[in-house]
């Protein structure tokens, strides 16, 4: 499991560079058209390049999210629950986002695919969109990935570690482990 879980760090923080390039260049471009449309020389197609690198920004930084943990979970219900059920709830959550996002990732290629057959431009720069969708689907991949070794972690966690009850967490999108094991960071406080 080791090759693949440094496989998907590599390729999420290089993706994790992409979405913050493109975050970037979002706002440079934004403010420029700010200013130019201030002194009367709007960008043309401005809505359609901001809203290209806010896709791509946004699905380029799920998977690195991901990796940091740092999408939302809420363990309001499996919180108390014992550690073995904790388990098997956390490799069943991760199988549903690593079977939603890997059809989330099928369909935007499919899609992409599609546009590129038609020939289908951008209405006001009548340029090519379906790279832009190529990148919201490498961005769900990506994702996949992360959470196919999340997964991955979650099985083995849950065929070793509850039954000894010092877990690790499962890593399946809590910044605490998803409760399991000892009550270590963030929430050792509240007992």
């Amino acid at each position: 499991m080791k090759p693949l879980e440094s496989f998907s760090a590599a390729l999420n923080r290089a993706l994790g560079w992409a979405a913050g390039s493109a975050l970037i260049a979002m706002m440079l471009f934004a403010v420029a058209d700010m200013v130019l449309r201030g002194i009367g020389r709007p960008v043309a197609g401005s809505f359609e390049i901001i809203g290209w690198l806010s896709a791509a920004a946004m699905m380029l930084a799920l998977g690195y999210t991901q990796l940091h943990k740092g999408h939302v979970a809420i363990d309001l219900l499996t919180a108390r629950q014992p550690p073995r059920v904790r388990s098997v709830l956390a490799v069943l959550v991760g199988l549903l986002g690593l079977l939603l996002f890997v059809v989330t990732a099928w369909v935007l290629a499919r899609h992409a695919g599609e546009l590129r057959a038609t020939g289908s431009r951008s209405e006001t720069l009548k340029v090519a969109v379906w790279p832009w969708v190529y990148v919201a689907a490498l961005g769900a991949w990506a994702l996949a990935l992360a959470l196919a070794v999340d997964l991955l972690k979650a099985l083995a966690h849950a065929r070793t570690g509850s039954r000894t009850g010092s877990g690790t967490g499962s890593g399946t999108g809590s910044r605490t482990g998803s409760g399991t094991g000892s009550r270590t960071g963030p929430r050792a406080d509240r007992g």
